[in-house]
């Protein structure tokens, strides 16, 4: 597993400071170690998140890695076996922070707020997280990407929904959980295409369409939870003349 592999480097690292008899330096000197492969695992994955935004993943390699982040071949292979560990890794290392962003954006303090500023505290740092981790994206959506990375993204996806769907639920509480879902799922994909537009443009263009994008949002939830919204809206009609 990648995350072996990882430790198993990390074990190598800083192996020309060689054995140890005094107790006392014997047992800092394994930290020592340990932070330099910590460290330079970082180094790995900063620079392999560059050369995926720029390359893509399927047209990288880890000698463009290795170039990247200023070391040898042999020393990246020190850590890590080949480009799909490499992968795993970043994906897992910022798959855990997305986990702690959403899970703080849909903190019950933040959905019980009025829609408007509802909108701000859940939007705003999810889009910055993606702003500032672009490897996020190629990682997450590319093609060719190893499999365990799409898996754990279609989990995340599902539980993300499922968190959007209690949100939607504390506004609609009469409302039927199909209804419900539908809601989720709209906005849920609303959210995705217009995040898609924000992470193509950069400055004062980018904050027009994060604003395009709260705007949006606030215009079909609206009319559906907010004070003024109406009853549940009448069924379509199934029957043929």
């Amino acid at each position: 597993m990648p995350e072996a592999k990882a430790n198993k480097g990390a074990a190598t690292d800083g192996a020309d400071d060689g054995p140890t008899t005094d107790g006392a330096s014997g047992s800092a000197r394994p930290r020592r170690r340990q932070a330099r492969g910590e460290a330079r695992i970082a180094q790995l994955l900063r620079a392999a998140a560059d050369v995926f935004c720029t390359s893509g993943y399927t047209a990288s390699s880890t000698n463009a890695i290795a170039r990247e982040a200023g070391v040898s071949p042999g020393t990246l292979y020190q850590f890590f076996p080949n480009k799909e560990a490499i992968a795993v890794e970043l994906g897992d290392r910022l798959l855990d922070r997305w986990r702690d962003t959403y899970g703080a954006a849909f903190a019950q303090s933040r959905t019980e707020l009025p829609l408007d500023r509802m909108l701000d505290a859940v939007l705003d740092p999810l889009i910055a997280f993606n702003c500032e981790n672009p490897a996020f994206s190629v990682l997450m959506h590319g093609s060719e990407i190893p499999g365990q990375i799409t898996e754990a993204h279609d989990t995340l996806h599902a539980t993300m929904l499922t968190r959007v769907e209690s949100a939607l639920a504390d506004y609609l509480p009469d409302a039927p959980a199909t209804q419900i879902h539908r809601i989720a799922e709209m906005a849920f994909m609303v959210f995705k295409a217009g995040l898609d537009l924000i992470m193509a443009h950069e400055g004062e263009e980018r904050a027009a369409y994060i604003q395009e994008l709260k705007t949006m949002m606030f215009r079909y939830l609206d009319p559906l939870v907010g004070d003024d919204a109406p009853g549940p809206a009448p069924q379509a009609r199934t029957d043929t003349p």
